[in-house]
């Protein structure tokens, strides 16, 4: 299978997971090369939780926005708690959690929309980005897949509440961005169990028992494998092979870094205009 996200530029990937001819669609994920901030955040840090300079990020953000050509006041973001809380983003969400946190959506890890002129945005430093989209609604989703997110089913429930909009399983697409692969990943027993329950009736598990208590888990294989379980077909679902500990040259990870590091950005937005010059 192809690599689904293409290295465009220093700043972006590109993600190519369904057909489409449309100019007006962006998916994709940032690096954490071409910004301004500094030290543990060089350079592209999107993150406004993590400590760097506010300045710094908004920044990073309209330099993003230009190279995507999507105003920064039609981003939306999120207070991402490592749970499953899934928001519907309207028009009167645009701007929310672009500038500053604080006025992000709370407690979410999950965003959808059916409407142009939004880009759903989230941020990562190894969580799994899951994107989501159906072409024949304009249906497109994002959603932020860590450990606990993963196991507690938020790439199922983002096709539930899909599925109660009118969208078959059958008619979405899915991609699994960058993220940390299972050779940089080990859990222990507890976060097993969690991954057992969800695949008892799989028989070829997503991770390998390296000692006693310690095993390698491959989190974007077990978030496909939950997404096949809730119906979307396995041929509609793309990985990416990007791992954010391994390109470190590429990604900020928090793993590698000993947590002091900035956070890359899954987005996902129709545009309104494609003409829009940005910064």
């Amino acid at each position: 299978m192809a690599e689904p996200f293409l290295h465009i530029n220093e700043r972006f990937f590109s993600a190519e997971f369904f057909d489409h001819q449309n100019p007006s669609f962006t998916a994709g994920f940032t690096t954490k090369n071409g910004g301004v901030s500094g030290q543990e955040f060089k350079t592209l840090n999107t993150g406004f939780h993590v400590g760097d300079s506010l300045p710094d990020v908004v920044r990073n953000r309209e330099l993003l926005a230009g190279a995507l050509s999507f105003p920064l006041d039609q981003w939306a973001g999120a207070e991402q708690t490592h749970e499953t809380q899934i928001v519907k983003v309207h028009p009167d969400g645009r701007g929310k959690g672009a500038r500053e946190y604080e006025s992000s959506f709370k407690g979410t890890d999950g965003l959808y929309t059916d409407q142009k002129g939004i880009l759903l945005t989230l941020c990562f430093a190894d969580c799994v980005p899951l994107y989501f989209a159906a072409p024949r609604t304009g249906m497109i989703g994002i959603a932020h897949a860590g450990w606990k997110g993963t196991v507690h089913g938020i790439g199922e429930k983002m096709v539930r509440i899909w599925q109660e909009e009118g969208i078959e399983a059958s008619e979405i697409f899915a991609a699994i961005g960058p993220s940390i692969c299972s050779d940089c990943y080990v859990v222990d027993d507890r976060v097993i169990n969690f991954a057992k329950n969800r695949l008892e009736e799989v028989d070829k598990k997503p991770y390998n028992l390296i000692k006693e208590g310690q095993y390698a888990l491959d989190l974007k294989k077990l978030n496909a494998l939950i997404l096949q379980k809730a119906g979307i077909p396995e041929e509609n679902i793309q990985i990416s092979s990007l791992c954010t500990s391994c390109h470190h040259h590429h990604f900020f990870s928090h793993r590698k870094d000993l947590g002091k590091t900035g956070r890359m950005m899954g987005l996902i937005g129709w545009k309104e205009d494609t003409s829009f010059e940005g910064n």
